[in-house]
Parts: C-alpha cells; sequence; structure tokens
C-alpha cells in the first residue's frame, strides 16, 4: 500500500525509517518531509494543516493510510475531516477524533477527564481573565512552586514553574492577558509534584491497546536540567527505574481508565496516546497527555519495536489490536539531540552539516534539515538526533556521543549528559 506521513522532524523521520522496513508498504511520501526522509520516501511540498491540500495529495498518490505526526492537525480536526468526506473515509488516517484530541488540545479538558476517571493527578483550578482574582486568591492557597499551564497548545513553551508568590501572579496577569495567545485564554494552576519524570507510550484502537516501550527525555538545554525547555535533548528507553510492579500501577491506575474512559465517552481515537508521567513517592501521576508520539521519544522507542509497525498500525484502524503480537527488542536505546547555537532562543539556519556519511554505530534521525543541492543545510532548531542500542543505556549512551563528535555543523550544540539522573 502507499503510505503518507505528515510532519518534518526527527519523529516523522523515525516513522518513515520503520514503515519502509515493512514489505506492506509499497510507496512512501512524507509531508512536508526533510533530507532524511527524502532518502527513504518521496518528501511533498504539503502544509499538514491544510487539509484539502492533503486530500487531493492523498487522493493523486493513492494514498491507503495516513500517519499523523504532529498535534496541530490533529487537534485542529483533520481525522474527522477524512473519516466524514466519502472521497477519503476509506483512507486508514492513525489518530483520534477531534474531540480525543483535546486531551493535549485543552489542559482543562484532560484534567476534567482524570478526574471522571480516577486517574491520579496533581490538584488544579482553572481561570479565565474574568476570574483573575480568583486565581490570584487560589495562588496564594498553595504552596510553592507555582505552575501555570495555558490551556492550549502552546508549542511546548506554556507551561511557567515559578518560586516566588508575586512573580507567579504577575505571570498569570500576563498569560491571560495574551502572553501565548488564545492558548492561554484559560490558565490552569497546579500543584507542584515533585519526582522523576517518565514517558509511557500507548497504542489503542479505542478498544484494546498496546502499552509501548517507556522512555526518558530530557527538556532542559543546559546539563543538569538547567536552562530553558526545548522540545527533547535527548532521551532513553526503557526507564531503568521501571520495574514489573509500577509497571503493573501504571497500567492498572492510568492505561487502562484512559482507554476505557474513551470507550465510555463513545470517542474515535484509533492512535497513539503519550502519557506524560511523575514517580512521587513510589506512585504514578499524570502530568499531562499527547494525542501522538513524543520527539525526541519517538526515535527511542520505534526502534525496539519488532513487530511489523504497519501491520500495528492496520489492526489499530480494523479495531483488532488484539489479534497481534507486539515484540519489543530487549536493547536498550539512546538518542542524542545535536541543535542549532541559540536554540531555544534565535538561531540560524542554513548551516551545511558534515560527518553523517562517517557515522556508522548510530541511526541518524534528522530533525531540522533540508536539501540544497548536493549539501545538507540546518533548517531548525533541533537539527539531527544520533540513535544507538546497548546492552543498557550506557552502552547505548557512548556510541551516540561518538556519533555525535563526528558531525559538524557551525555552532553545533548537544547535552553530554543524557542519562545523569538514572545511575
Amino acid at each position: 500500500m502507499n503510505i503518507l506521513i505528515l510532519g518534518s522532524g526527527g519523529r516523522e523521520h523515525t516513522f518513515a525509517y520503520k514503515i519502509a522496513e515493512s514489505t506492506k508498504c509499497d510507496k512512501l511520501y512524507v509531508a512536508p518531509g526533510n533530507a532524511g526522509t527524502a532518502e527513504i520516501a518521496i518528501n511533498l511540498d504539503v502544509n499538514p494543516i491544510d487539509f484539502e491540500a492533503v486530500a487531493k495529495a492523498a487522493l493523486a498518490k493513492d494514498i491507503k493510510m495516513i500517519v499523523v505526526g504532529p498535534e496541530d492537525p490533529l487537534v485542529k480536526g483533520i481525522v474527522d475531516y477524512f473519516t466524514k468526506d466519502d472521497r477519503l473515509k476509506k483512507i486508514m488516517i492513525i489518530g483520534p477524533s477531534g474531540r480525543g484530541a483535546l486531551l493535549e488540545g485543552s489542559k482543562e479538558r484532560a484534567k476534567e477527564f482524570m478526574a471522571m476517571y480516577d486517574i491520579p493527578t496533581a490538584a488544579y483550578e482553572s481561570f479565565s481573565f474574568e476570574s483573575l482574582e480568583a486565581g490570584k486568591n487560589f495562588l496564594e492557597k498553595m504552596k510553592p512552586p507555582y505552575v501555570l499551564k495555558a490551556d492550549g497548545l502552546a508549542a511546548g513553551k506554556g507551561v511557567l514553574i515559578i518560586d516566588d508568590l508575586e512573580e507567579a501572579k504577575k505571570e498569570l496577569e500576563n498569560m491571560l492577558s495574551g502572553k501565548f495567545g488564545a492558548a492561554s485564554e484559560k490558565v490552569v494552576i497546579e500543584e507542584f509534584l515533585d519526582g522523576i519524570e517518565l514517558s509511557v507510550f500507548v497504542l489503542t484502537d479505542g478498544k484494546n491497546y498496546k502499552i509501548l516501550p517507556t522512555a526518558k527525555d530530557y527538556k532542559r538545554i543546559g546539563e543538569g536540567d538547567t536552562g530553558l525547555n526545548t522540545g527533547g535533548m535527548g532521551a532513553v528507553s526503557p526507564v531503568p527505574f521501571v520495574d514489573k510492579d509500577f509497571m503493573h500501577m501504571i497500567e492498572e491506575r492510568i492505561v487502562k481508565p484512559t482507554v476505557n474512559g474513551l470507550g465510555a465517552e463513545d470517542i474515535d481515537y484509533k492512535g497513539f496516546v503519550f502519557i506524560g508521567l511523575i514517580k512521587v513517592d513510589g506512585n504514578p501521576y499524570v502530568i499531562e497527555y499527547n494525542v501522538r508520539m513524543g520527539d525526541p521519544e519517538t526515535e527511542v522507542v520505534l526502534p525496539r519495536i519488532k513487530t511489523d509497525l504497519v501491520e500495528l498500525l492496520e489492526k489499530t484502524w480494523e479495531s483488532s489490536l488484539d489479534k497481534i503480537n507486539l515484540e519489543i527488542d530487549e536493547r536498550s536505546a539512546t538518542t542524542v539531540m545535536t541543535v542549532s547555537g541559540g536554540y531555544p532562543g534565535s538561531y540560524e539556519k542554513g548551516k551545511e552539516i558534515s560527518g553523517i556519511k562517517e557515522i556508522s554505530d548510530s541511526i541518524v534521525f534528522h530533525a531540522g534539515t533540508k536539501n540544497e543541492g548536493d549539501k545538507i543545510l540546518t533548517n531548525g532548531g533541533r537539527v539531527i538526533a544520533l540513535t544507538s542500542f546497548g546492552k543498557d543505556y550506557k552502552e547505548a549512551l557512548k556510541k551516540s556521543y561518538q556519533s555525535a563528535d563526528k558531525l559538524h555543523f557551525d555552532k553545533m550544540y548537544f547535552r553530554k549528559d543524557i542519562g545523569f539522573d538514572l545511575s
């Protein structure tokens, strides 16, 4: 079958890498893709949130399956667009409906869902500009640090953790006054949970589910988890501190109630649930839901899946995930993200990348790259992820760092302490 992947980052290159391995895939397209996807697929100059353009491309290329990488098209309703159109509804589209995507599109909705189905999470209240004073009063009753979350999508920048009460009040007002645009027209204030974070990924057909490998990513730009938040500077899978007992707790207290809740509300959900968790005093709590795979976690999770990914996605679409076994590579996988100088602030694009062909012990996943003639240039903040396998995460990381040392572009930066909190 012909398959189309929507997106242009490291996550989408990883999907392309795994889907290209499948004997079920005839022609593979990525829209818009990057220099890495161009090596194993055909890039299409199509914007994933231009649904009519996506539909025209899908019909023209006889696409049978679409895998939606980023959250924007999902939250904006691409699945509904396809499933309600007679021209398009036979195309398998992997992702939740607009109602399902609200688990990521609205922090308030996610919190209400967790409360409804007794899923453990931090205590919270949500506020609008009209209830600003009530929000400030709520902050006064809480213990620092104060967690403020823009209700809507804010490109990963809508969460503030503040130690000072007066600063928190000021930032609440700033957010409700438009600091993050429409995303912060509502703000969720929640209690701070102190623990160690991890991510659990679930593939569900709305009734059945498969739990994919766990991962831990590193969001801060600086070593020791300091500095500004980024889209992710590296990841490790599996998470060493997740034993069978803790995994059992996650499944019983979080995964099952989540999938059952989707079913109870008759939500059309055929895709991935990314559950951001925190371990507090030995117990799992949900920080957030995402309705797609994470990045750079995808770069360590998908390579560990040995089952044909296209078959898994087919079974998801057919609501028969219970009819297929999920086989996982027991080895550890790690990825180290190389980024442009200045990221996550302002940075320059168009820097020539060298050394890719010298890398042999890692899989090179392109995140922000483009072709120009016979050159590969930087085209984003996060540029290339280097994924390696090992008997444990330390051996895998050693390979990823050796590969990073072979790569070069002007002002290239990467964290040298991924996994620092796991030993």
